[in-house]
C-alpha cells in the first residue's frame, strides 16, 4: 500500500493530528514517514513585522525552530517504533505548497498526510489554503486532517 508518506510539519495543533494519522497510517502498513518543515520567508513577509530586515541572525533563528520541530516530530515516530528521516528546507520564492508537491516528487511519496484548519469563508479567502493547493497539485495522494477548532 504506502510505503512512503510525506508529512509536512510546523509545529502547530493541526501539524500534530496529521502527524498523529501519519504514524498510524505508517504502523499499519509499514511506511517510512518523511518529514517536512519549510522555513517560509513570504509569511514572515506577511507579518506585522514586515518593517523588521530578514537578516541572517533571524533566519538562523528560524532555521533553529524549524530544526526543533523536525526533532520533536521524529521522537515521536522513534518512540512508536516507526522509520522517519527529516528534511528542513528554506522558502525563499514561491508558496509552501509547490515546496511540498515539489517534494513528493522528488522524494516518490506515495502519500502526503497533512493537517488542516478546515477555514471556510472569509478566513479561507484571506488565510488562504496550503492544504488546498497541495491536495490540488499533488502527483499522490493526500490525507486531509482536520485539526481542533
Amino acid at each position: 500500500m504506502y510505503e512512503r508518506i510525506l508529512c509536512p510539519v510546523d509545529g502547530s495543533a493541526t501539524s500534530d493530528k496529521g502527524l498523529e494519522e501519519a504514524i498510524k497510517l505508517a504502523r499499519l502498513t509499514g511506511a517510512k514517514i518523511k518529514l517536512l518543515h519549510v522555513v517560509d520567508m513570504w509569511a514572515f513577509a506577511a507579518t506585522p513585522y514586515t518593517g523588521m530586515a530578514m537578516t541572517p541572525e533571524l533566519l538562523n533563528q528560524l532555521k533553529e525552530g524549524g530544526q526543533a520541530i523536525l526533532d520533536a516530530a521524529k521522537a515521536r515516530i522513534d518512540a512508536a517504533g516507526g522509520q522517519a528521516e527529516t528534511q528542513l528546507m528554506d522558502n525563499l520564492a514561491g508558496r509552501v505548497c509547490d515546496v511540498v508537491v515539489d517534494d513528493a516528487r522528488k522524494w516518490k511519496a506515495g502519500l502526503i498526510v497533512i493537517g488542516t484548519h478546515g477555514r471556510r469563508g472569509v478566513g479561507r479567502l484571506v488565510m488562504g489554503s496550503d492544504a488546498e493547493q497541495i491536495v490540488r497539485s499533488s502527483p499522490v495522494p493526500v490525507l486531509l486532517v482536520r485539526g481542533t477548532e
